[in-house]
């Protein structure tokens, strides 16, 4: 993914400041690859189905999620490349131009996976 600009940065944390789509983002962070479908969700979340999807919706926009069709589900997952663009976003102009001071958070938040 390009480098974020300043606005799409803004849609992003606009989008995970709502408190269930930031469970959403969190729990297709933590399913991986194999992603969520829609209902699954919805049931984990313990919200109706058209409330989840509107908020889908917001992710989607914000490009932290992509979705797949699967037979009649929609597989929800979480787009890392979104999220490592945001994390460069912000970390952009870290430590003053001393990169070596920011290695410990780099290394902190580095997937290790």
């Amino acid at each position: 993914m390009d480098a974020l600009t300043a606005s799409d940065a803004t849609d992003a944390f606009a989008a995970l400041s709502q408190p269930l789509r930031l469970q959403a983002y969190r729990l297709l962070v933590q399913a991986g690859a194999e992603g969520v479908a829609a209902g699954a969700i919805a049931a984990r979340l313990d919200v109706r189905q058209n409330t989840m999807s509107a908020n889908m919706a917001v992710l989607l926009h914000a490009k932290l999620v992509r979705r797949e069709r699967r037979g009649r589900s929609i597989v929800y997952f979480a787009d890392f490349a979104t999220m490592q663009s945001l994390l460069g976003f912000m970390l952009e102009d870290c430590c003053g131009g001393r990169p070596d001071l920011c290695q410990p958070l780099i290394q902190e938040i580095a997937c290790a996976c």
